[in-house]
This record gives C-alpha cells, sequence and structure tokens, in this order.
C-alpha cells in the first residue's frame, strides 16, 4: 500500500511541524526543594502550580521536555469522559462513583482556565465531541449514562440516532452516538510548549536529556542519580505515565512501572483536503471517539485542512509507518470518500492505563506519583499534576477523590505488557463478534 503515502511522507509528528519540543540543556543542579520526573503535562503542570505557591521546582526528564504523549496525541481535551462513562457503581458505590467521576470532570475547567490565565496559545476550542455506536446496543449503554455525564460534567450530553447522525459525521459507518459537550480541541504541541513555557516563566527549571535512574532516601529528602550525576530534593514526583518502564526495564519508580500498562496508540494526518471537504466529513467540527473497545479516534485538524485519524493499529512492537496503513484501511472504511487520499505523517507513542482503570495521585514510601489518564490525559494529566502540586505543597484545602486509591497491579507484572497482543486480538475478536451480532 505505498500508493497512500505522499511525496515527502514523514514518520513524524504532524503536530511537531508548528511546535517541535525544545531543548532545554540547563545544566543539573545539585538540589532542589522539589523535583519532579517527567515532563510531559501532568509534570509542567505540577511544577507550574507548586512555583505559583512558592516552591523551587526541578523538571527533569529523559528526552526533551514534552517529547513524548505530550506533543503527540490527538488533541482532544475529554474533560474525564471515559470516568464519567465507566460503570463505577459495581465497584465503588453510588457515592463514591459519584465522587470519582466528579473528580475526573473537574479536569475540564481546569484546562480551559489553566490556558486562559496563561495565554497559552494552542488553538483551543470548545467543540464538543461526537461519540459513535459501534452496535445498537452500544447506543443504548451510551444512552444510558448521557444524563449522568450531563450532570457530573455541568454540560449537556444528548443523543443522535442513526436516522440524524450525518448531523454529526459524514458517515453512516455507526449507528447514532451521543454528543457530550464538555469537550474541546488543541494543538498538544503548542499546548505542550506553552506549559512549559508558563512553569519556566513562574521560576521552575526545565533539564531535558537527564534520565532518572534511582530515587532513594536521604535524610528528610530523596536523592535522585540520574545519567548526569546526582540531584538532592525534599520531595519528589514522579509523572512518567506511559514512559515508567524505561530501556532494558529501567524506571525511576519501579513501583508506580508494575501498575501502568504503557500502550501505544498510532496516528497519521491526511494530505490537505480543503476545508470545505473536511467539513463534509465534521459538519461541527467535534473530536469523534467511537465505542468499539479496539477503539478509533480521529478528528479535523486545527486548521480545518486535514484528516487527523489514530488508534491501536498494533499490539506489537511496530513502526508507525507499517501501521499506517492499518489506520488507512479503517479510516476509508468509515469515510469511503477518502479511500485514495494520501498521508503525509504517520506517529506513535505510549499511552498508560491501569488496571483499575483511574487515574491516580498518592505517595509510596514517600515519593509522590501523578499518573494513569487512560489515553485521555489531556485535560486529566494537567490536573493530576496540579493536584499532586497542591498535595506537595500542603495546599489543597479540600479531599481529592482520586488521590490514595487503591492501586492495584498483576502478580509478577514487571511493567512489561507481554500480555497486549492476546488482549488486543481478543478484543478486536469481540468487535467484530458484536458488529455481527447487531
Amino acid at each position: 500500500m505505498s500508493d497512500i503515502f505522499a511525496a515527502g511522507f514523514r514518520e513524524f509528528p504532524y503536530w511537531w511541524e508548528a511546535a517541535e519540543p525544545e531543548a532545554h540543556e540547563a545544566p543539573l543542579p545539585e538540589a532542589a526543594e522539589v523535583a519532579v520526573v517527567g515532563g510531559g503535562y501532568a509534570g509542567l503542570s505540577a511544577a507550574l502550580t507548586l512555583q505559583r505557591l512558592g516552591r523551587q521546582v526541578v523538571v527533569l526528564d529523559a528526552e526533551r521536555i514534552g517529547w513524548g504523549a505530550s506533543s503527540r496525541n490527538g488533541g482532544m481535551v475529554s474533560g474525564g469522559l471515559k470516568v464519567a462513562g465507566t460503570a463505577l457503581e459495581k465497584q465503588f458505590g453510588a457515592e463514591q462513583a459519584r465522587n470519582l467521576a466528579g473528580a475526573a470532570a473537574a479536569s475540564f475547567p481546569f484546562i480551559e482556565e489553566l490556558i486562559a490565565r496563561e495565554g497559552i496559545a494552542c488553538d483551543y476550542v470548545r467543540c464538543g465531541r461526537f461519540v459513535p455506536a459501534w452496535t445498537p446496543k452500544h447506543y443504548r449503554a451510551l444512552a444510558a449514562r448521557a444524563d449522568f455525564i450531563a450532570e457530573i460534567t455541568g454540560l449537556p450530553a444528548r443523543m443522535v440516532p442513526r436516522a440524524r447522525q450525518r448531523e454529526e459525521l459524514g458517515s453512516d459507518h455507526y449507528h447514532g452516538g451521543m454528543v457530550a459537550e464538555a469537550t474541546g480541541s488543541l494543538h498538544p504541541g503548542k499546548y505542550a510548549r506553552g506549559l512549559a513555557a508558563a512553569a519556566a516563566r513562574a521560576g521552575a527549571t526545565l533539564v531535558g536529556g537527564t534520565r532518572v535512574q534511582a530515587i532513594t532516601p536521604d535524610g528528610s529528602g530523596h536523592r535522585l542519580e540520574t545519567d548526569r550525576g546526582t540531584l538532592r530534593a525534599g520531595a519528589v514526583l514522579v509523572a512518567t505515565n506511559g514512559y515508567s518502564r524505561g530501556p532494558g526495564g529501567a524506571s525511576a519508580m519501579p513501583w508506580l512501572a508494575r501498575r501502568m500498562v504503557p500502550v501505544a496508540s498510532y496516528i497519521v494526518a491526511t494530505e490537505r483536503l480543503g476545508r470545505e471537504r473536511v467539513r463534509a466529513l465534521f459538519p461541527n467540527l467535534r473530536m469523534i471517539s467511537d465505542t468499539k473497545r479496539v477503539l478509533n479516534y480521529f478528528r479535523p485538524s486545527p486548521d480545518g485542512e486535514r484528516v487527523l485519524w489514530g488508534g491501536r493499529a498494533s499490539f506489537s512492537a511496530a513502526t508507525a509507518t507499517a501501521s499506517a496503513p492499518v489506520l488507512h484501511h479503517t479510516m476509508a472504511a468509515v469515510f469511503p470518500q477518502l479511500a485514495g487520499v494520501k498521508l503525509t505523517h504517520a506517529w506513535t507513542g505510549n499511552v498508560a492505563f491501569t488496571f483499575d482503570f483511574l487515574p491516580h495521585i498518592g505517595v509510596q514510601e514517600g515519593v509522590h506519583y501523578a499518573a494513569g489518564c487512560q489515553g485521555s490525559g489531556v485535560a486529566m494529566a494537567s490536573w493530576l499534576g496540579h493536584n499532586a502540586g497542591l498535595k506537595i505543597a500542603g495546599a489543597g484545602n479540600q479531599g481529592f477523590a482520586l488521590d490514595g486509591q487503591p492501586f492495584p497491579t498483576l502478580p509478577g507484572y514487571s511493567g512489561d505488557p507481554w500480555f497486549l497482543p492476546a488482549v488486543g486480538g481478543w478484543y478486536r475478536l469481540r468487535d467484530r463478534i458484536d458488529r455481527i451480532a447487531a
């Protein structure tokens, strides 16, 4: 399928054309009041909050600041819809389920306020999301949660039957769906750079290209051993999420890595199609994420000229270029009118799931952590980092439901998700069976 690639095709994030992560080559300080390990949304948001509260922060990242999922994701600002859309009552009871969903949903107004307050130019728009149903059963499940989602988010959520689906999507591939207004879109590369700039303006020291190899107690604080030397810190936050397990299984915080399931997500960008053609596919320019177990997520580019299409194209190690034909085929199944369209970019990056499908902040043996966004981390990671920063500073004035929850793992699990190909294959089979049965 080499004919799907445009001339000049790049295995390179589309977002990096406008906002490639910058090199922050500051020398490694000897000491910090707070050390943050991980320079993505969570770590940068925590650093910004801590600096505003008068704490001196150093942010460390093994790569460039914002190099991981923070500048590679789909740019969908979902505001905790995954948590609110999950049947938590069976596990936690009605009251705690509402508390958890409410804590997750609060990420949406938080990120909107953060972007406005810091003047981050990242093409942010509150556009809403359309969640198309893979089967009629999925449609009924969405309908059963719509009122709760509207209540928790404070913004409308409504059902769109299949007969009116074209009002939201230029496709007949699905069985209707739900519109949730508590959703936005942004340019993730610009947001990552803008958040880094805000943290730096507030006084944080950003240090890229520095891998933390170990964190050990040191008097009343901790000692961080890195590949560039040693840093001592009074407090430490680990916010490595989908990159908690490094090359060769190394990890700054093995306890956290054993609770993270890193999953590669793949995205492609089409050639320029023109705004009129894109608008025919996305009549209201909403974000789209379907209900399949092996989901598709797709959107118009911020300039309205292209389609960006993402999904779990492979559950085994695969390059973005090798996986691009899978995404192109799926895109053409939903939008047959794009069958002949070529791709200009393909890229991949890790998201992270937890075994209970909840985000978490907390403390383990004196080290703080914030992680587990289930592939919806733009608002959530920013919100978790902020709350972890409040906790470290002792400035939280009320409880946070996602703080200190039991954080499960599997016996013998080291952070290497060896089981993903089997699980992914089973999920694909279930999707096919559901569709046939429908």
